[in-house]
This record gives structure tokens, sequence and C-alpha cells, in this order.
């Protein structure tokens, strides 16, 4: 496969500073290096968090900018390997690969005790220009890139949810469900119905979904929950314990990114309960942190990335296990991008939209 000189690329200049390139450079392939032809590239909240200027990515008083522009966003890609460095001998090209969303250094002591998605440099593809996203026609896969070979007959509207629902597994393994617990995952987007497909192969005793519209709770009794409220058609504290004997949840997983569900969470789950908090914020989030300590003694445990996920994910969404009809539901050529992040910001219905060349 000819790699040309020049892409198409979507670039981050700066907050809200996004520019459609038609001649920038394409990534070079160094001898440990492979490029590919990107497939397509999923729109995470979190790229849309970016591009308006969240200060999780690019700083404030309390906390340093994360990204590095220009950057070329996204990290839910795959593609077709198009060239690759003299010094590759596991991978060949036309092979059909996708990554996760780390790039890991391999140094530090979090990636010397194998917990390589804290790696401490923490380079991630989609928010530094020196690991550029899958907003590009070519991308580059640097020697530590943790890859995985994609079943060339997955379909493509599949193939784009290995990475979100790599996410959703380990927030889900974080909680440590049994067959005995009520489990409530706030939230239905497309991360919340991940949780709730794989969370429903823990047998849990009760698997409740939260989220304010309506369509998604449909969709998350389609893929496995017992019980969907809407918090803002009811009081879900109080039915969760009626639920529970006035006991609370067990296990409370929070996949909103919004600082009320949080404070719901609090109030809804169990004395020595568990909660997973999984969401980016765009906003800071206050709560009485007694609730945790003094009244319940919580378990409150953080989720980040997709450790060593992404080959049970691809099984299971191949044999069916792990549901995925209609998360999928736009697919806009890179022209389009404006348009692709309005939609993928869900004011059309959609859970997930990704961009295609």
């Amino acid at each position: 496969m000819s790699v040309p000189k020049k892409m198409k690329a979507l670039v981050a200049y700066g907050k809200g500073d996004y520019k459609l390139e038609i001649d920038y450079p394409t990534p070079e392939c160094g001898p440990d290096d492979i490029i590919i032809k990107t497939e397509a590239c999923g729109i995470c909240a979190g790229d849309l968090k970016c591009f308006h200027g969240a200060a999780m990515f690019w700083g404030n008083e309390d906390q340093p900018a994360w990204v590095r522009p220009p950057f070329i966003p996204g990290h839910e890609f795959l593609g077709e390997i198009a060239e690759v460095g003299k010094n590759v001998t596991e991978f060949k090209t036309e092979e059909r690969i996708t990554a996760d969303q780390i790039v890991p250094c391999g140094k530090c002591r979090f990636c010397k005790t194998g917990k390589y998605w804290m790696c401490q440099p923490h380079a991630t593809f989609g928010f530094q220009k020196e690991n550029n996203g899958g907003m590009a026609e070519y991308v580059r896969y640097p020697k530590t890139a943790v890859i995985s070979r994609v079943p060339a007959e997955l379909s493509l509207e599949k193939a784009l949810l290995i990475e979100p629902y790599g996410c959703s597994k380990h927030a889900v393994d974080r909680a440590g469900i049994g067959n005995e617990d009520i489990v409530v995952i706030s939230g239905a987007g497309t991360l919340g119905l991940g949780m709730i497909t794989y969370a429903k192969m823990k047998n849990p005793a009760k698997l409740i979904s939260l989220d304010i519209i309506d369509e998604r709770l449909e969709k998350a009794k389609e893929f496995g929950a017992d019980i969907a409220m809407n918090p803002g058609k009811e009081n879900v504290v109080e039915k969760v314990l009626e639920l529970t004997d006035g006991y609370g949840c067990d296990v409370y997983i929070e996949a909103t990114g919004h600082p009320s569900s949080v404070k719901q969470g609090l109030n809804m789950i169990r004395k020595l309960g568990t909660f997973v908090e999984f969401s980016v914020f765009g906003e800071e989030t206050t709560v009485d942190w007694s609730i945790i300590g003094d009244r319940k003694e919580l378990d409150v445990l953080g989720s980040h990335l997709s450790p060593y996920c992404y080959p049970f994910v691809i099984e299971n969404i191949m044999n069916g296990k792990l549901k995925t009809d209609g998360i999928v539901s736009h697919v806009f050529h890179i022209e389009e991008w404006e348009k692709a992040f309005e939609y993928a910001a869900g004011s059309h219905g959609d859970f997930k939209v990704a961009i295609k060349f």
C-alpha cells in the first residue's frame, strides 16, 4: 500500500480552534513504527469536552494542561496497516488493527509492574502532537503501542465499539460485582450501555440503569437491565431504597460526568458499598465527604482506560455476548466533522457517532 506524503486531518490548534487540513504531513514510519490507513474514528465525550475547553484537558490554576497542540484528536479508531518499520516482525501490511488509547513508555514503575495504563508520562493518542489520533487518514503506532488485531469479518459499526467497550469492561471489573449484588449504573450512553451488557454477564441479583433520556433506558433494558429509571421523572434514590429494604444498592457506577449523578450515588449506595467513578467531568463536583467516611465507610474507586480488555471485548462482540445493535448510528465523512461533533453531543438522539475517510 502506497502512503502519500500529505493527508486529510482534523487538527486542534487551541480551545474550539479545530481546522480540517487537506494537505497535512502524513506521519513518517520509523524503524519500530506501524502506519495505518484509518478506517474510521469514533467521537468520545472526552473529545467534545476537549473541543469546548474543559480544564481537565487545557488546564487551570489547579492542574496543568494535558493536551499539547497542535494535535489530531481521536482515540477510538482502527485501520489497515499501510507500512511497517524494518524492525517490526509481528505485524504485516494489510492487517486490520487497533490499539489502546495509552501509549506506555515501558520504563516507569507502573509500566514495569504491568500497570501500563497508569504510565507516568501518560502519552495518549488524540491529545498530544507526539501521538496524533485517528481523525486523520493515516496514524502512526509507535513501538510501545498496545496493539490488537481486529477480525476482517467484524463490521465497522461493531469494531468502533472496541475502545469504549474496553473502558466499560474495566469499570465493571473495578466494581467486583457478585451475583448477590444490586448494581446501579448511572448513564446509558455508549459507555453505560457497554457496562450494562458486560455487567449482565456477571449475573448480579438486580441490574438497574439510570438516565434522563427514555430512549436510552429502552436500549439499556434491551441490553440487559432489569430495571430502568429516569431521575428526571422520579425519585430514584427513594426507589432504590425501597427495592433494597432501605439499605441501598451494593454497587454504583457513575458514567454520566454530571455532578448530580455523584451526589445521587452517594445517597443511594448502602453502607460499605462500592462506588466506581468512570466519567470525565466538565466542571468540579462538590460532595459531603463525611458520607464516604463517617456515615457509610464506602470503597470509592476510579476507573481509567481499558487495560488488558481488548481481546475479551473483541471476542465477545464477535460472538454476540456483548450487545452492540444500534449503538453506532451515524458515520460522517471527515469533511462533515462539525456536523459529526454536533450529532455526537446527543442532540439528535445518537449513542455513538464516528468519522470516516
